[in-house]
C-alpha cells in the first residue's frame, strides 16, 4: 500500500528504543518518522518544533477570532474605565 512519509528522516520503532535522543537529534531539528511493520506509527519531533507547532496553531486560532468580529461595531473605551 503506498503510504506518504511527511518527515525526511526516519528511524524504527527498535532504533528510538535502543537510542531515543539519538533518534531525535538525527532529524536535526525536524520530525522523525517512526516505522512499524513498513508504516508509519507516529512522527517524534523536538520540543522546540512542537512549541513552534503548537504557536502557529494558535496563531491560526486567533485570526479565526478576529476575522469572525472585524466587522462588529467598535466600542470606545477609556482607560481609566478599564
Amino acid at each position: 500500500m503506498p503510504m506518504t512519509i511527511l518527515a525526511e528522516t526516519t528511524a524504527s520503532l527498535t532504533e528510538l528504543k535502543q537510542n531515543p535522543l539519538a533518534t531525535v537529534a538525527a532529524g536535526d531539528g525536524f520530525p522523525v518518522a517512526i516505522i512499524d511493520h513498513d508504516v508509519p506509527a507516529f512522527y517524534c519531533i523536538p520540543a522546540k518544533a512542537y512549541e513552534r507547532l503548537i504557536d502557529k496553531l494558535e496563531d491560526v486560532e486567533l485570526m479565526a477570532i478576529i476575522e469572525s468580529r472585524k466587522h462588529q461595531p467598535e466600542i470606545d473605551v477609556a482607560w481609566h474605565e478599564l
